[in-house]
């Protein structure tokens, strides 16, 4: 138990934890989980305080993607379920498994990055499922992101694949403040999960966005196959990229995708993932990303001691916690909200309830009501 205090205070004076003591982490004992976790807390508190962010992701363009990354249904390569609910029969064998739909318009974006607000999100990120963005993309992005940044104190994200030095700087210059594009995993296990573009190529997409001036959200998928040594390799790739934020996923594997049936990720062992890249990234914003409900179950609420931020309203094709269960998450849990402007707030399940029959007659998808 000394140890993980040890390592505490070598993240707090600003050393970087070695590899042996990243590895030692994932190997922590059961009946030490809570004082590795009274340790990644140590560092999260010291950086953050009791502080959640929320964030909500937005699908603005669903399916049809080019590129075959294996844990992803909006891929084109992968085979759709068929009538008989087999993958790859009937007339649906090349659509995309979570289905298509063209890129909303910039009057859809705007209206739910003002959902987004009222649920006190601290960052809307709207997500196109594309090897890269188009021209038309772009100029709804950037429109979207002009009127929203023009109407409410919001942080904006865009996620659309790779990027050249020019639209980085357009994004920028609309008002996009963050960019998100994931490694996803160590760049010896890359391979093995995606084939039509390269590791490298988006560690060079995370470069452009930075020399654009935007931040940069970059981390990856546990889950995937990888050995533990691939999970490190990824921890500190990204310590060395010096990203501005980590979101950290869980792999839910989906039908018709080549990893379909892989197993969901141990609790324990997620819970200490988190605290590994707390503990490799002191002073990042640390989110527990996609899977966090399916994975994590009864103790989701032990993952906000290493990481202080989370998505909140589901995810890109997949449903999750609604605000109203977050809201009382946090609350329960002893934290606050952080917004946009930096105010930390309460948590307000109540309000939440109240915002979600509200919005009953045209809610997006996105926005499940809480029970």
């Amino acid at each position: 138990m000394s140890t993980w205090s040890s390592l505490a205070d070598e993240a707090l004076a600003g050393s970087v934890i070695s590899r042996d003591a990243a590895r030692a982490v994932l190997h922590a004992p059961a009946d030490e989980l809570l004082s590795l976790l009274d340790a990644a807390f140590r560092v999260r508190r010291h950086h953050w305080g009791r502080r959640v962010s929320l964030h909500v992701l937005e699908n603005a363009k669903l399916g049809a993607c080019p590129e075959d990354c294996g844990f992803c249904s909006q891929s084109s390569k992968h085979a759709a379920a068929g009538p008989t609910g087999e993958a790859g029969t009937g007339p649906a064998r090349h659509a995309s498994p979570s289905g298509e739909a063209p890129i909303k318009s910039a009057d859809e974006l705007v209206d739910a990055a003002r959902r987004a607000f009222a649920t006190r999100a601290k960052r809307y990120c709207m997500v196109t499922a594309t090897r890269g963005p188009s021209q038309r993309d772009l100029d709804v992005i950037c429109e979207a992101a002009t009127r929203i940044k023009a109407e409410m104190d919001i942080e904006l994200c865009a996620s659309l694949g790779l990027l050249t030095e020019a639209k980085a700087q357009r994004l920028a210059a609309s008002g996009v403040d963050r960019f998100n594009h994931n490694l996803e995993t160590s760049e010896r296990h890359y391979e093995k999960i995606v084939s039509t573009h390269s590791w490298r190529d988006r560690v060079e997409t995370v470069r452009i966005a930075q020399r654009a001036g935007m931040d940069t959200c970059c981390g990856g998928i546990v889950g995937l196959g990888e050995s533990e040594e691939d999970l490190l390799d990824l921890a500190y790739a990204l310590r060395d990229l010096d990203v501005d934020s980590v979101p950290v996923n869980f792999l839910d594997a989906r039908p018709g995708t080549p990893l379909e049936g892989y197993p969901l990720v141990e609790p324990g062992f997620a819970l200490r993932s988190l605290c590994m890249f707390r503990l490799v990234h002191p002073r990042t914003d640390l989110r527990v990303a996609g899977g966090r409900e399916i994975t994590l179950r009864a103790l989701q609420a032990f993952a906000l001691y290493p990481a202080n931020s989370i998505f909140t309203h589901g995810y890109l094709t997949t449903g999750g916690a609604t605000a109203h269960a977050d809201h009382q998450m946090i609350r329960d849990a002893g934290f606050e909200l952080e917004l946009a402007s930096g105010e930390a707030v309460p948590a307000d399940p109540e309000a939440m309830t109240k915002l979600a029959s509200r919005q009953v007659p045209g809610r997006s998808p996105s926005l499940p009501i809480a029970h």
